[in-house]
């Protein structure tokens, strides 16, 4: 089936700027499927190529992607280990046409729990790509939205502690600027995949007024047109960050 990509409507000018995703529902597809689970993220790669592609065309500038939380560490063994498997061949596969397409690569999170050889490799991911200006991809991996409040907290104290910044100095753009994403701008929306309406410790801070999707589709079933819908339902909304309505009059 080709799809047919997806037009702005001539009232909006521009896609959201910052799209992230908490992709969920591989295991279950894989389950409605009678297959192991490490099928349903297999298959869930090819989601991933789908929406940075499509998220390319129509003009998002930060797509950032939720791909291993720190709680994922409680599944089993076998499957983190095919997770990580999956995550470093994804890595020689997929950068060099993501480099080549302008993409540049950031990766965000404990990264410490990986292997040297691992670390490297998205050290190396980062360094090639980072002139590139098309898109930012961003891989959330090992992150929660909790430990990145805390390790900006323990580096703005260490900062304090060092003379590095004053007291007074200290309100949340200061601390922001020890958070992760903190050269990005807050999401503009946040789509998940699976049917559960929950954040799962996913960017607590940066996601404080940015617009929710929630969406039945399991992630490998996620495609072109599945975001489309999301980002036309982003624009049926008024966002108004505590202010009123447009529409409405104030009181007098």
């Amino acid at each position: 089936m080709r799809i047919i990509p997806f037009v702005l409507s001539t009232e909006t000018s521009k896609a959201p700027k910052h799209i992230a995703i908490i992709m969920d529902g591989n295991g279950r597809w894989a389950t409605l499927r009678n297959k192991y689970r490490t099928s349903g993220h297999k298959a869930g790669v090819n989601s991933v190529r789908k929406a940075i592609k499509q998220a390319s065309e129509i003009g998002v500038q930060w797509l950032t992607l939720f791909a291993f939380s720190s709680e994922n560490w409680q599944r089993p063994e076998k499957e983190v280990s095919m997770l990580m498997e999956l995550f470093t061949r994804a890595l020689k596969k997929e950068v060099p046409e993501l480099h080549e397409n302008g993409v540049r690569l950031s990766f965000i999170g404990d990264l410490s729990r990986f292997s040297d050889g691992l670390r490297k490799r998205m050290k190396t991911v980062e360094d090639l790509t980072k002139e590139n200006k098309k898109m930012v991809l961003t891989i959330a991996v090992n992150y929660g939205g909790r430990w990145d409040i805390m390790q900006a907290a323990h580096r703005l104290a260490l900062a304090l502690k060092n003379n590095l910044i004053k007291e007074s100095d200290i309100n949340e753009r200061t601390f922001e600027q020890f958070l992760s994403l903190n050269d990005a701008p807050y999401p503009d929306l946040l789509i998940r995949t699976g049917g559960d309406q929950r954040l799962s410790n996913f960017l607590l801070w940066q996601a404080a007024y940015t617009e929710l999707y929630f969406t039945q589709t399991l992630w490998p079933d996620f495609d072109e047109s599945s975001l489309n819908q999301a980002v036309e339902e982003y624009y049926n909304r008024e966002r108004r960050f505590g202010k009123i309505p447009n529409h409405v009059k104030e009181e007098i």
